[in-house]
């Protein structure tokens, strides 16, 4: 149940970062800003219409952090996955494409793959470097 309810937050993480990433967003949050300005000396920048637009940013700065903080922190494992595959290509074929569409599970299945990959090629420098010594 909590797999099916992270792969929809993370859809939507995406979906939020991909749009609030856009210049229309920006735009979009400087004309509010603009808006709340010249409308501040109508309630003369009252105690309550200062609270009103700081609770707003606050809430939206605050739900923000979590929506990108997610998307990063995929698509930080993405390039990771993708630099490991890299590494190994030189030595094999197989091509990790389109990491960024798997879902958490997937690419933390993946992570595992690449950690079993890293532990045996330590293994193997280790007994090269035992056998050197010797």
């Amino acid at each position: 149940m909590a797999n099916k309810y992270s792969q929809a937050y993370q859809r939507f993480a995406r979906v939020v970062s991909e749009y609030v990433g856009q210049p229309l967003a920006f735009v979009a949050a400087l004309s509010m800003i603009a808006i709340w300005f010249i409308f501040g000396p109508l309630f003369d920048f009252s105690d309550t219409y200062q609270l009103i637009i700081n609770t707003l940013t606050t809430i939206l700065t605050f739900l923000m952090v979590f929506v990108i903080q997610n998307t990063q922190n995929h698509d930080t494992e993405v390039i990771h996955l993708k630099l490991d595959e890299l590494i190994r290509v030189t030595h094999g074929k197989h091509i990790l494409l389109s990491v960024e569409e798997l879902s958490e599970e997937s690419v933390e299945k993946l992570k595992e793959y690449y950690t079993k990959l890293a532990d045996e090629a330590r293994s193997q420098v280790k007994d090269m470097q035992i056998v050197e010594l010797e």
